[in-house]
This record gives C-alpha cells, sequence and structure tokens, in this order.
C-alpha cells in the first residue's frame, strides 16, 4: 500500500487517494474487460449483414478478443510489475478505448476483426493491473476481501450484463454502439487514473519474455484458422494442415524457447506440480465446451426462434445471474465436500444443462429451450470455476500464485477460443450450407451434444487425476490447565 511521502527533491508527495477511489477505478477496468467478451454476443448477426462475414469470419469476431486476451494475460501481469501497474492500466485502457473507436467505425470485416484484436491486447495489459492496484490500496484483511469480492461481483455483473446493454444499444441505435459505448466510459475511466491512481511496482528487473508470448499467441491463433478452415475445405485439405501443422510447430517452439529463457512467461516446471497441471487442463476443456454456449444461445435466439436483439440478450440475463450464484455457493460446498467433489458436480450439472440444449428444436419455447437449460448450464460454470482455480494455485509457492492464477485464466480462455473454433466448425458441417431454422438449429444441437461430450470427459479426468483432499489429524484436546489461561487471555 502506497503512502505520502517526501521526494529525494523535499518536494512532498500528493497523498495517496482514498482506497475506495482505487477501487471503484480499478473495477471501471475489469468491467469494461468483461462487459466486452459477451456485449458482441446479440450484436453478431447484425454484424454479419453489415459487413458481410462469413460463418468463420463470425466466429473469429469472438476469437481474435479472446486469442489475444489469453495469448498476452501472462506478458501484461508481468509488464505491470516491472514498469509499473498504474502506467500499464492506463496503457491497456488507453489501447482498449481507441480499438473500439476503430471497430465501431469499421466499414469491413477485417477492420474489425483487426480492432478485436487490438481490444484484447489492450484488455489483457490491463487486467492484471486492475487487481493488483487494487490490493495495493487496500491493506489486508476484512477490507481487502470486501474490496476483492466487490471486484469479483463486477466481473460477474459485466457478463451479466453483456447480453441485455447489447440487445438494448443493437435496438434503439446499432451494433456500432456495442463497440463505441467503450470509447466514453473508458475516456472518463483514463482521466480519472491519470489523476488518482496510485503507481506501485517490484524491484525485479528481469527482462519481460515478449518471444514467449507472441509465440504462444500466434500458434494457438494459427491453429485456430486452421481448424475454422475445415468448415468448407475438410480435415485433409491442404488449406487447413498448413496451418494447422504451422500452428503446432509454434506452440512447440514456445515451449523450447520457456524451457531456455532465465526468465520464462510459463515455467514448464510448474506442470510438473500435479494440481496445477491437472486444474489447468480441466480449465482448458471446461473454456472449450462452455465457452461457446452465449455464441450459440445468441444465434439460436435470433435465428431459429426470430428473437430480437434486445429480446436475445434479456433471455439470456438469467443464465449469466447463475454464474454468479454458483460462484458464491462454490466456497461453502468446498468446505464440505472439497474442491476436486465441488469441481466434479459443477462440471456434471453444466453437462446436464448442455445435453438439455441439444434437444433444441426450431419452435422451441422459452422456459424449456434456453431459460430452464441455459441455467444449469452456467450454474455448472461457476460451481467448477472456483474450486480448479483454488486447486491451481494450491500447488505453488506463494511468490507464484499470480503466476499459476494468470494460467488458469488463459487456459481458460484459450480452450474457449479453441474450442468455439472446433464447435463452430462442427455445426456447420451439420447445416451443410442451409439458411433455415431447422437446418440451423441441427447444427447448434450437434455443438451442444458435443460440448456435453467434452465436459463428461473432463468430469472423469477430474475425478481421477485432481488431488484428493489431505486428511487432517483431529487436534490434541488442550490440556485444562491451558484451556483456563487461555479463556482469561
Amino acid at each position: 500500500m502506497l503512502e505520502a511521502a517526501d521526494t529525494p527533491t523535499g518536494v512532498p508527495r500528493r497523498p495517496a487517494p482514498p482506497a475506495w477511489l482505487v477501487v471503484t477505478l480499478a473495477c471501471a477496468g475489469q468491467f469494461l474487460v468483461v462487459l466486452d467478451v459477451s456485449v458482441v454476443n446479440t450484436a453478431l448477426p447484425s454484424m454479419r449483414a453489415a459487413l458481410g462475414l462469413s460463418d468463420s469470419g463470425l466466429q473469429w469476431v469472438v476469437n481474435a478478443y479472446a486469442i489475444a486476451f489469453a495469448g498476452f494475460l501472462l506478458l501484461g501481469g508481468r509488464a505491470g510489475d516491472l514498469f509499473g501497474r498504474k502506467r500499464m492500466f492506463l496503457l491497456g485502457l488507453a489501447l482498449f478505448t481507441l480499438a473500439s473507436l476503430g471497430g465501431g467505425l469499421a466499414q469491413d470485416g477485417w477492420q474489425l476483426l483487426l480492432a478485436r484484436a487490438v481490444q484484447g491486447l489492450g484488455a489483457a495489459v490491463l487486467a492484471p493491473s486492475t487487481l493488483t492496484l487494487l490490493t495495493d490500496a487496500v491493506p489486508e484483511g476484512p477490507a481487502r476481501a470486501r474490496a476483492i469480492a466487490t471486484w469479483s461481483a463486477v466481473g460477474g455483473g459485466g457478463g451479466a450484463a453483456g447480453g441485455l446493454v447489447g440487445g438494448v444499444l443493437v435496438d434503439a441505435l446499432s451494433w456500432r454502439w456495442v463497440l463505441l459505448i467503450n470509447v466514453p466510459v473508458g475516456a472518463v475511466a483514463l482521466l480519472g487514473a491519470l489523476r488518482w491512481l496510485p503507481e506501485s511496482r517490484t524491484h525485479d528487473r528481469r527482462r519481460l519474455d515478449l518471444p514467449g508470448a507472441v509465440l504462444v499467441t500466434a500458434g494457438l491463433a494459427t491453429v485456430a484458422y486452421g481448424i475454422s478452415q475445415t468448415e468448407n475445405e475438410g480435415w485433409t485439405a491442404l488449406q487447413a494442415l498448413l496451418p494447422l501443422t504451422a500452428g503446432a510447430a509454434l506452440i512447440a517452439l514456445f515451449l523450447a524457447v520457456e524451457a531456455r529463457t532465465p526468465a520464462p512467461l510459463m515455467p514448464l516446471r510448474l506442470l510438473s506440480v500435479r494440481s496445477v497441471a491437472s486444474a489447468n487442463t480441466a480449465m482448458f476443456l471446461s473454456g472449450a465446451a462452455m465457452f461457446c454456449m452465449w455464441y450459440f444461445m445468441t444465434l439460436y435466439a435470433q435465428n431459429a426462434l426470430g428473437y430480437t436483439p434486445l429480446e436475445a440478450g434479456a433471455a439470456l440475463v438469467p443464465s449469466s445471474l447463475a454464474v454468479v450464484l454458483g460462484s458464491k455457493l462454490a466456497p461453502r460446498l468446498m468446505r464440505r465436500t472439497g474442491p476436486r467433489a465441488t469441481a466434479v458436480l459443477g462440471t456434471l450439472v453444466a453437462a446436464s444443462g448442455f445435453a438439455w440444449q441439444s434437444t433444441m428444436t426450431a419452435h422451441g419455447d422459452y422456459l424449456t429451450g434456453i431459460l430452464l437449460p441455459g441455467i444449469l448450464m452456467m450454474l455448472g460454470a461457476g460451481l467448477a470455476t472456483t474450486p480448479l482455480a483454488s486447486l491451481a494455485t494450491s500447488g505453488a509457492a506463494p511468490e507464484e500464485a499470480g503466476l499459476v492464477s494468470g494460467l488458469v485464466n488463459t487456459s481458460r480462455t484459450m480452450g474457449g477460443s479453441v474450442g468455439l473454433a472446433v464447435m463452430s466448425t462442427i455445426a456447420a458441417g451439420r447445416t451443410a450450407g442451409g439458411t433455415t431454422p431447422q437446418a440451423l438449429t441441427d447444427g447448434y444441437a450437434l455443438a451442444f451434444r458435443t460440448s456435453t461430450a467434452v465436459l463428461l470427459a473432463g468430469a472423469v479426468l477430474m475425478l481421477l487425476w485432481l488431488p484428493r483432499p489431505k486428511r487432517t489429524e483431529p487436534a490434541a484436546p488442550v490440556p485444562a490447565q491451558k484451556a483456563g489461561n487461555s479463556s482469561r487471555r
């Protein structure tokens, strides 16, 4: 925590801002990052019509952001440690705001995709600093716990509000405003952060692992592109095999660089820790299966059931709130049954929702076609994520907890990006170019069935690989004399 102090020249520094102000600014940055993951979903059909995007192009509106965000997330956190959290907060927020302006003014599909990728890069620089600035400003104890709870709630609220906000903006104005709305909000947050946020950094002077970040991002993006090419060309076509092979080579080169660099972006030795390796693998699979839910549910509501963007956004609000509920219930269940059992339970609840959703029809009703299966899917997601994150960080040294947390977020987001590419290809293969509500629904249903299978496989993996709770010996009885002394203190 930073305090006011005299500078070396004897001029007093500006007093540290009140903690609530730092918390507010940090939460504003976090809200923008999370909101932008979900707010574009309701605008996807409108974006496609306005810019002539293909099915694969449409999924890249989501994937360009997610892959850039995940690929540079660890680098963004490390840059904050070395160059200052406030500086990275301002840089990330400025990039994010300018890219939002560019995306909102895009006249062609490639311009929109480029803007979304730069948005993801800005978010990766911005997001790690939000939590670090908050914990620096609030002393350890109940006050910090409340601040972190507020930060977490804002994240959940951003996801819940995204669909509804997007629907309102598309219906009342146009799809462009799901991006342009970030500009005034980002500008106000920038001015406030410039004026009031304190600076903080570590004294570690190790260099940034920029090659690692570029290689892993390029590798995953190339693999995702190769998967999207299979939609039209097939898995054995040269147009698909070349990017898939190149992506695999880039990822292998990334691992080789990480094994040799003195300050790796992802220390490979962490993957030898069972809890870290198993939880990150489980998070990758969960992300691959669950991330596509918002994408396909939004398309199903609008393209098959005929909902307006506003109606589609409102229809998914209960599902979004179910994530928050699951996250709140998870710690209580973890105390009773342990993290492994809670993660497995959450995954099975989500799988039941995905299985139910896979029975969708082109004439489904809201209650059984969207509301109830959507709540199950996202309730399970909330229940599973918290124990997986807890297990991943519990296996690392305290000084590496932040790095491992970044790995968990990266695994989930990258899993979601690759999963969306795979599921979109599967759905398009079943649709076979059809544009009728029934043809589209058949494709969406197959994607949900595939996600169900992935989640069930993930539940088995968690049951077999996640560490079991450690047995604790019963506490020794306290002698009467000591007990009496303790009660008198």
